[in-house]
Order: C-alpha cells, then structure tokens, then sequence
C-alpha cells in the first residue's frame, strides 16, 4: 500500500546502486520498510495502541475525503458499470475477507486490557464499525467510479479538489485514457500502515519467540533480530508479487476465509457436541460449506490473476 501511493507520487525517482537499478516503486518499497522498522521493535502493547491509533485516525479522514470527494465535485454519484460482476466476484469476496483477518491480534489485545470483561464488547463494537465502513465505502466507491475503481479507491480521486485541501501530498497523474481520475491522498495511506503493521505483527513475533529457549526470549537483541526479519520478509514479498489486489484476495481467501470462517464454527461444533440444537449444527455445518467453498474459489481466482 505504501509503495503504490509513494511511487505513484514520485513517479520518476530512479536509483543505481552496486550496479542495481531501483526504479520508483523499489526505492519507495525501502524507504517504507525503513520507516515501518521502527514501530515493530516496541513490546508494550501499550505504546502500540497509541500508535496503532492514529490509523482509526487516518481512516476516518479517507473516508470522509471520499465522501467529499462524492457531494462537492464534479464526479458525483452516478450508477454505472455491471453491480454485480460474477466474473470477479471470487476475488472481491478474498479481499472483504482479508479485511476481517485481525484475530492473532485479538488474544494480545485481550491480555494488554485493563478489563478484560470488556472484550466482548470490544469486538461486536470494532466488526460492527468495520462492516459498515467497508460497505459504505464500497457503495459510495461504485456509484463514483463505476468499473474504473482501483484496488485503493484513492487512487482514483482527483487531487484538484478536497485532496489538495487536506492532505499535503497530492498530485495529479494523467491517465492513457479518459478523465484525471488517479489523483491520490498519500499521506493518509502512508500513515495507515505505519500505524497498523507493528501491531499486526507482534503477535507473529511473540510465536516465533516462544520457541526460543527461555534465556533468548529476554534478549531484546534477539527480539529486534526476529521482528526485523519478519519486516525485511514482507519487504521481499512486496517488491517480487507487487499486485496489491490480488494479493490481498490470495491472503484473504486461503488464510483468513479460514481461520475467520470455517474454524470458529468447526471449533463451536467440537466443543458443543451433544450440547447444540439442530439448527445449530445446520447453520455452523452450511457456513463451513460456504466458507470453504469461498476458500477454493478464491484462491484459485487470486493466484490465476496474479499469474496472468
């Protein structure tokens, strides 16, 4: 996310290095990674939920531009293009999936809370909150852009508009075809990650740990070393699959449709046998087809645009 919008604001940064041509999405992939390091090295759950807050921050902020964006210009909400595109139907379920994918966090962030009992709340607040952004921003994206809709709706506003108003970095790219829509609002998808990624990742970090003998484990040398190999790994992934989309959906449907769908209600079923009413065992039963179902298709369609 962060290499796209640095990169589509720096077009023609280039770099030779030992021989090496970096060219702009490279160069902004480490210097993201760069930037990012930092926040993965804190420990204290505490400190990165004040971190991790500025991304709620950043969030409301693009979702209020594109609201903007919608009412006050030109682009307006007008319907157009197909609603529902079956063709890429398995690819928009793994990246709705891929949004809902936070549960190895959950068990940290229940741990770090001054009252746990709260939890539950917690979490029937944040999915709540969630889905309705998610579809709301859907919604508004559609009637915007129509079929023209890039992976990250930012990258279709026009920066002559609220953009240039809000966020300091906003430029306007020119497109082969048709009106300057790839305007975008870097700022705010640069802070986002920078934001989110350190929490994300503690709770990879902390498995990874546990397997070390007791004295490696209290090494913050040892810590530092695992995190930022966790870091310079997604930084490999980055620069050798750089298809934002597609792999989000691939992430999505084989990983999260799974442990978001298929295992809370196969775990339910275990744990509650001989308990549970039949139309119980029916809906658990019917979501674990549909989820696995998902899975499959997903997956599939993920993997085959990103080889073609």
């Amino acid at each position: 996310m962060m290499s796209d919008n640095l990169s589509a604001t720096f077009p023609n940064v280039q770099m030779d290095v030992a021989g090496i041509h970096l060219d702009s999405y490279q160069i902004c992939a480490i210097t993201s990674t760069l930037v990012i390091l930092p926040t993965v090295w804190l420990r204290n759950l505490s400190l990165l939920s004040y971190v991790s807050v500025g991304g709620v921050v950043t969030l409301v902020l693009v979702v209020l531009c594109l609201l903007w964006v919608g009412v006050t210009s030109d682009v307006g909400f007008h319907p157009s293009g197909k609603a529902l595109d079956f063709t890429n139907l398995p690819i928009t379920i793994g990246i709705y999936s891929f949004c809902y994918g936070s549960h190895s966090v959950f068990p940290n962030i229940y741990s770090s809370m001054q009252e746990p009992s709260r939890f539950p709340s917690v979490l029937v607040i944040s999915f709540v909150t969630a889905g309705l952004l998610y579809a709301g921003i859907a919604v508004c994206g559609f009637l915007m852009f129509g079929e023209s809709t890039n992976p990250q709706f930012t990258l279709n506003l026009p920066t002559n508009l609220v953009a240039s108003d809000i966020a300091a970095w906003s430029v306007v790219r020119k497109q082969k075809h048709g009106p300057t829509f790839s305007g975008i609002l870097p700022c705010f998808q640069v802070a986002a990650p920078v934001t989110k990624f350190g929490l994300t990742i503690t709770p990879v970090a902390l498995a990874i740990e546990e397997l070390l003998p007791a004295a490696q484990v209290r090494s913050h040398g040892v810590s530092i070393l695992i995190r930022t190999s966790l870091v310079v790994s997604t930084l490999i992934v980055a620069l050798t699959v750089p298809y934002f989309g597609s792999v989000m959906a691939l992430i999505g449907s084989f990983l999260v449709m799974l442990v978001s769908v298929v295992l809370p209600c196969a775990c339910y079923l275990r744990i509650g046998r001989g308990r549970l009413t039949k139309l119980e065992i029916a809906t658990c039963s019917l979501i674990i087809v549909v989820g696995v179902f998902c899975a499959i298709i997903g997956t599939y369609s993920a993997v085959t645009s990103m080889s073609g």
